[in-house]
């Protein structure tokens, strides 16, 4: 028996049964092998063959028992009529045995039937919780666990928490006060709540299992009976499949940082495709990597031309003399693989896939060679189907849209071109400076994995934002985001949020994991900051970065209008903000500012008539007190302080703490006339996350803030 207390022979030898019997699921009697094996609690039970044998069976496991019929080619015992619950005595016993066994003839005529399992029926009552745990083989992320509260209830509610596989036992304890019923569960009305520590230590156990024979595609122990002292399978449903267990290619963290720093950073750049002509796409490419003022080689590539753009032009990339880190191909995909075969013998590190016609228009053969032509020469695609990319540093604009020179440090990707678009668009609107903006479009090759590899350890990036409509290898991302956004923040719209569950699925741990919970869920166990919309992506970018990290949890809202207030702290509620607590010592040093009809709680309301020594001064201790940890103010438009008045002194007196050493996240909302524009763009240029005509949008920026900090540990 290993250290761990798993038996892993004796699930070893139950899958080889499984496997030289050709099927799919494991008999309940080898599910609860498997569970004893990993020291799952399941009720004392029996494998009957005949009625006699299940009375026998049932007087020594003692009334009442559960029947259910085993049989390698019923899963769904229930609709087979094969479980009956409830038998007190013999004559109920023999009698039932015969019903099942007729009622799985009637179901399935040819199913084979092994016999009927006498199971210990366990006590249920007001302490008794009825909980599903379970594993399954996610498309995206492969082995996750899954826990929420059982029987009909999980069908309707929906209200199930996942991780990926294997957890740790804080993780699988998140999982299970993650719920939103986890109150029912710590004990309502009398009842006396369940061990929740048993019950976290039995997912641990499924995530150990899968994790151990990833050949188990899913795992659905529903219900678990949860009590105050423990958590029992009643039922098992174990389903295997050999292809559960493969894994996608990947690429090492040094051959990813080899490419991506040769693509990202290149030497030089060849263009497949260029032109002299206006309006094509090889044209736009070339203006922009001239005009752009990238300062490495540009080879223009065109059999028919000499010259373009006042560059000598090549017949082919096997003609350039010297070595090529990037090719941008701007051809019809047709003619990609001949080029790609070119491309990979010069030795080129990145091939930059522009045009449309693979995977996206079905055409998923000719995507597929690419690649495979890629892999045998060590070349890394981007794309296809993209509008290319931008790395400011090196002022390189590798696309056939408009350029952007405006360097910063949040590097942005987007999986389709449209919303890369409008991600240029806001940057170049809001002045937000960017290091990198790339589009990815089918990732047949590089994806987000790759991205944040170079992005995490690149200066140049201090923010990471991705528009995603699925991840190709979710394992592999997951991994990745979660030791980036220790170090940086990672931001990601998940575009398609609504619920999949509808989709065919095998037991209740398999139906749902279609919902977008698993994203959500695993996205949040990674440390990624999620975007319900792509506005948000794009405010989280620009703000964030501006915001220092906070020390602690307390926040404190200033306002002059106490309608203001009541709409921020409902903001702090929905973005997970706490507010804090005034003390008596820091509630008297407010009051000392405020006018008596003011109210110096949380949040601290002084009017709307206040001069701007009022403002100041209730900022300038809020920002001395070190028990604050953030500020969020709320400015009302009034004559006494005009908003340009009130910027500036918010500017001011923040800048004065600054320097002595003093940083604190300040955000703010502005309401009243068109001169609040003026004065939140005069404040987000200074370092203060300012919003006109909104209370959700510096609170929701600050509250990405915080679930940055709090996954990366930096809140102490």
């Amino acid at each position: 028996m290993p250290d761990n207390g798993y038996d892993r022979a004796a699930v070893e030898n139950v899958l080889a049964k499984v496997r030289a019997e050709g099927r799919s699921s494991l008999t309940a009697p080898e599910g609860k092998r498997v569970c004893d094996a990993y020291g799952i609690a399941t009720p004392a039970e029996a494998l009957a063959k005949s009625s006699e044998g299940a009375v026998a069976f049932a007087e020594e496991i003692g009334y009442p028992v559960v029947l259910k019929i085993v049989s390698p080619d019923i899963l769904h015992k229930t609709e087979a009529g094969g479980v009956l619950v409830g038998l007190r005595n013999s004559s109920e016993v023999a009698e039932g045995y015969r019903t099942i066994i007729h009622n799985a003839r009637n179901y399935q005529a040819d199913a084979e039937i092994t016999g009927v399992q006498v199971q210990q029926q366990l006590p249920t009552g007001k302490d008794v919780h009825e909980v599903i745990v379970g594993a399954t083989t996610d498309e995206t992320f492969g082995k996750i666990v899954a826990f929420g509260l059982g029987g009909i209830l999980v069908e309707v509610l929906k209200d199930v928490t996942f991780r990926l596989a294997p957890t740790t036992a804080s993780e699988a304890l998140s999982m299970v006060n993650g719920i939103a019923a986890a109150e029912i569960l710590r004990g309502v009305r009398g009842a006396e709540g369940v061990d929740a520590r048993k019950l976290a230590d039995l997912i641990h156990r499924v995530s150990a299992l899968v994790t151990d024979f990833p050949q188990l595609a899913e795992v659905d122990l529903n219900p678990v009976l949860a009590t105050p002292s423990g958590a029992t399978a009643v039922d098992v449903r174990i389903l295997v499949d050999e292809n559960a267990a493969k894994q996608p290619h990947r690429f090492t963290q040094d051959e990813i940082l080899t490419s991506m720093n040769r693509i990202m950073k290149p030497a030089a750049v060849a263009v497949i495709g260029a032109s002299n002509e206006e309006g094509k796409i090889g044209n736009s490419v070339m203006k922009n990597l001239v005009n752009g003022g990238f300062q490495g080689e540009i080879y223009p590539i065109n059999p028919k031309a000499d010259e373009i753009l006042d560059l000598k032009a090549f017949a082919s990339i096997t003609d350039v003399p010297g070595d090529i880190d990037v090719a941008v191909f701007a051809i019809p995909a047709k003619f990609v693989p001949a080029a790609l075969e070119e491309v990979g013998r010069k030795g080129v590190a990145g091939a930059i896939m522009i045009p449309s016609g693979f995977g996206e228009t079905g055409n998923q053969e000719l995507q597929d060679e690419i690649v495979t032509i890629a892999r045998k020469h060590g070349v890394r695609i981007l794309g296809p189907n993209i509008y290319g990319y931008y790395y400011t540093p090196e002022n390189l604009s590798a696309t056939f849209c408009t350029p952007y020179d405006v360097k910063g440090g949040v590097a942005l990707s987007s999986q389709s071109g449209g919303i890369g678009m409008a991600i240029l668009g806001f940057s170049r609107s809001a002045g937000m400076g960017v290091s990198a903006i790339v589009g990815v479009g089918n990732k047949a090759d590089i994806d987000e994995d790759d991205l944040l590899t170079f992005f995490e350890q690149d200066p140049n990036t201090q923010l990471v934002a991705m528009h995603l409509e699925d991840l190709k290898d979710g394992r592999s991302f997951a991994d990745t985001a979660k030791r980036v956004s220790a170090k940086k923040p990672v931001v990601v719209l998940k575009a398609g949020r609504t619920d999949q569950g509808a989709k065919a699925a095998s037991s209740h741990t398999g139906a749902l994991a279609g919902n977008d919970r698993v994203y959500d869920d695993i996205l949040k166990q990674s440390g990624v900051i999620r975007a319900p919309g792509l506005n948000d992506l794009l405010e989280y970018a620009r703000g964030i970065p501006l915001l220092t990290t906070p020390k602690g949890e307390n926040v404190v809202i200033i306002t002059g209008a106490g309608g203001s207030g009541v709409l921020l702290s409902d903001a702090c509620v929905d973005n997970g903000l706490s507010l804090m607590e005034i003390p008596g010592d820091l509630d008297a040093a407010f009051r000392k500012f405020i006018p008596p009809f003011g109210a110096a709680g949380n949040p601290i309301d002084i009017t709307g008539g206040e001069p701007p020594s009022t403002y100041r001064n209730t900022i300038a201790l809020g920002l001395a007190d070190d028990r604050i940890h953030s500020l969020i103010l709320g400015y009302w438009h009034t004559i006494v302080t005009p908003p340009m008045v009130f910027a500036k002194l918010v500017v001011d007196v923040v800048e004065e703490y600054r320097a002595n050493g003093i940083h604190k996240p300040v955000v703010a909302s502005l309401a009243g006339d068109v001169e609040v524009e003026e004065a939140s763009e005069y404040l987000y240029r200074n370092g203060v996350v300012a919003y006109p005509y909104t209370t959700e949008k510096p609170v929701a920026v600050l509250g990405a803030k915080y679930r940055w900090a709090r996954a990366a540990g930096l809140l102490g």
